[in-house]
């Protein structure tokens, strides 16, 4: 059973893709987005066989099944909705309980990755859910409504980015 209850902390999930692989950070908001909590992954890099193997699901795959679950299931604050820059990563909501929410900046036609929750407008992109999850529509537009519309969803994901660039200096990533 799908709980309709809005949600009172926001979860923020972005993976980068870098020479040494792919690596994800994971920040736990309040409402307000005050963090709470926050996770880094280790570098993932699919070898030649695995590339080979998951053709042009290997990018879904090591977003959503590998770091995005891992992240969140290390994660001791659970979030209510779960926003992400990556549309790859919306295959994390196959294993959660949580929405998975995709800000489609950028994007021309993003109603091909799922169904718009929110549409875009002139300061604010469209908001995407799974299409295999569209019972999570009601209350993914109940918590958007919650959410102070001063609050720049987009915002997070610098602080999550720039947390991996110190982590980095501080050599705290490493190949996983």
């Amino acid at each position: 059973m799908v709980s309709t209850s809005t949600a009172t902390q926001l979860g923020f999930m972005t993976i980068l893709h870098e020479a040494t692989g792919y690596l994800g950070g994971y920040l736990v908001t309040n409402l307000w987005g005050r963090p709470l909590e926050f996770r880094l992954s280790t570098a993932v890099q699919p070898n030649r066989v695995q590339q080979i193997l998951y053709g042009q699901t290997l990018v879904n795959y090591v977003h959503g099944d590998v770091i995005g679950k891992a992240l969140v299931e290390k994660t001791s604050v659970a979030a209510g909705l779960i926003f992400t820059d990556r549309a790859s990563a919306l295959q994390l909501r196959q294993h959660i309980e949580s929405p998975v929410i995709w800000i489609a900046q950028g994007e021309s036609e993003p109603e091909q990755f799922g169904i718009i929750a929110r549409p875009a407008t002139d300061r604010r992109p469209p908001l995407v859910i799974p299409q295999r999850f569209g019972d999570d529509l009601p209350r993914v537009q109940e918590t958007i409504d919650q959410i102070d519309g001063g609050f720049d969803l987009l915002e997070p994901f610098n602080r999550v980015r720039e947390a991996i660039a110190e982590a980095r200096k501080l050599g705290v990533t490493s190949r996983g």
